[in-house]
């Protein structure tokens, strides 16, 4: 049987998987599933995911669904739920039907755990957290059966019941999975399958005491949905064991057409980390924002700085899907943002660090210029400039003495073109006290507007401006790498290597056509590179998508 999925997308070992199942008959349909667990925001490793399991399930027909894996109410908020279903949306999926809960099947974990006390596979263990750590050895020495492993079927139940009715106090308890003490794999040392937690939560309320460990929730949810591939990042490797032990001893789920798990490398973005529990700390120390600050790998952060859905899927797609973890560089992320943004753009042009330019020449009319909206898509049209007697320019763009022969911009007895407008010649310029220059004085020539000015003069320079007297004012926040080592993660301290110029703010102006900037919209500013209008600040701010070129490899 073949599949015509595999002849148009580039294939991996999961979709090689995949098309052996179905020519074999193992699964007639795919069914994949995005499981969250909704105690963070989700992050650009979690978009890699997303993009896999949905888009899975569009290439092979199937379905895709959107589970919240809520068995810890302790850390786990309504806030994280609605923003898990928003990036979901945003990012161009919808989950089949409703979004399911693990806490949905509540009565059914509790039945399946009983199932498996009766079997003689589970039992309440009552060694504390300490004990239990001393008796399940190490890597090199096996561990020793709990005291409580022996525990007669009878006893077991009563004391689950007595668990679920709350009578016992939070960590005096646990029930254990009776598999094997002396097993190379960690995981399969007698796990804990429930716990004790009186907590309220945020879908079942009061109605439990006690909740499912995250391995025993996790593969009943994917039985009970009819998941056929279990998708799940490498770290869970050795859980796969957990996970079939657990399917093959339930009565309602060994079956050849159970759900079986597979592994792929997690992302790992270098100069940032991937790690809940650090982004949780980073928000919770106020060293950012909030978990959409635009320096965060967040989905909703990336958003923020105008980072687009088909952007963050065209990544996923380059990355690819394998079976070996390794460092992405930020230049893959940026350069597939930059190849979107390119295309879709409007240009404009906005003047960051702004000196005054005065044309002595000019005879002080306003005049209106026209420039197109992309120079390669004429569709969108052409957009109004300003031009007078006074402009802003960038101060980079100018120096009293050029350095070098090479030097392209503004400089004195130095002709240069305004973007979309006329050549002009810098005369002199002014200084504050602290010597830095505020006003650069010009004379322009009139007749050098346009591709064909009449005397055929043309300079190498070119440099932008907006006109003063209709600039409107605005914020500029420049973004750089979060932290200034590439492993942050593996950092003795990883706060102690977040970089100080991360966030630089800088007033200056822009077109008055962006007053009314659409947020999110993303902009070439030329020469600039890529912003956005913020989605959050009343004003006009304008955030730093990524530069026009790859300055993330220097």
């Amino acid at each position: 049987m073949s599949n015509p999925v595999s002849e148009t997308k580039p294939t991996n070992f999961i979709r090689n998987i995949i098309d052996a199942d179905l020519a074999e008959h193992k699964h007639t349909a795919i069914q994949t599933r995005f499981p969250p667990e909704p105690n963070g925001y989700l992050h650009i490793g979690h978009a890699k995911s997303i993009c896999l399991n949905f888009g899975l399930a569009l290439d092979y027909q199937g379905q895709c669904n959107l589970r919240f894996d809520d068995t810890n109410p302790a850390k786990e908020d309504m806030e994280f739920v609605n923003s898990i279903m928003e990036d979901v949306k945003w990012l161009g999926f919808q989950w089949q039907g409703e979004p399911r809960y693990s806490s949905g099947y509540f009565q059914q974990f509790h039945d399946y755990a009983v199932e498996l006390i009766q079997k003689g596979l589970a039992y309440v263990c009552f060694l504390n957290a300490e004990e239990t750590r001393a008796y399940r050895g190490s890597l090199t020495e096996a561990g020793k059966d709990s005291p409580y492993r022996d525990t007669s079927v009878e006893e077991n139940l009563a004391l689950f019941a007595k668990m679920k009715a709350g009578g016992f106090k939070e960590g005096e308890c646990v029930l254990r999975a009776k598999i094997d003490m002396s097993s190379s794999f960690m995981c399969m040392r007698d796990p804990a399958l429930y716990r004790i937690r009186f907590e309220h939560h945020h879908q079942t309320g009061d109605a439990w005491c006690i909740y499912p460990m995250y391995d025993f929730a996790h593969c009943i949810s994917d039985a009970i949905e009819g998941i056929t591939h279990s998708l799940c990042t490498l770290e869970f490797q050795d859980n796969r064991r957990l996970y079939d032990w657990v399917l093959d001893n339930l009565n309602d789920f060994n079956k050849p057409d159970r759900p079986h798990q597979y592994e792929f490398s997690r992302l790992n973005l270098a100069y940032t980390v991937m790690s809940k529990r650090k982004l949780h700390q980073l928000v919770a120390d106020k060293l950012v924002t909030g978990w959409n600050d635009p320096r965060m790998p967040t989905i909703s952060g990336m958003r923020r700085r105008g980072y687009t859905p088909a952007a963050l899927r065209d990544f996923a797609e380059r990355i690819g899907i394998s079976k070996v973890d390794s460092m992405t560089e930020m230049s893959i992320l940026e350069a597939a943002i930059r190849d979107d943004l390119n295309v879709v753009a409007p240009r404009t042009m906005g003047v960051i660090d702004p000196i005054k330019l005065i044309i002595e020449n000019h005879p002080g009319t306003l005049e209106t210029l026209e420039a197109p909206v992309h120079p390669q898509n004429e569709a969108m049209g052409k957009r109004p400039i300003h031009f007078g007697r006074e402009l802003y320019i960038d101060a980079a763009d100018f120096e009293p003495v050029a350095p070098n022969g090479k030097f392209q911009r503004l400089a004195i007895d130095k002709e240069v073109r305004l973007r979309n407008a006329y050549i002009i010649k810098a005369e002199r310029f002014e200084t504050d006290a602290n010597g830095k220059v505020t006003t650069v004085f010009c004379t322009y020539d009139p007749d050098t507007h346009g591709k064909n000015p009449a005397d055929g003069r043309k300079v190498k320079g070119v440099i932008h401006f907006v006109e003063a007297s209709t600039a409107v004012a605005a914020e500029f926040r420049l973004y750089d790498r979060l932290f200034t080592v590439e492993n942050p993660g593996k950092a003795e301290d990883f706060e102690s290597v977040l970089n100080p110029d991360s966030l630089i703010i800088k007033q200056g102006f822009v077109e008055p056509t962006l007053a009314n900037a659409q947020p999110e919209l993303a902009y070439q500013f030329e020469r600039e590179g890529y912003f956005c209008r913020d989605n959050v600040e009343s004003g006009l701010v304008f955030n730093k998508t990524v530069g026009l070129r790859d300055t993330w490899s220097q």
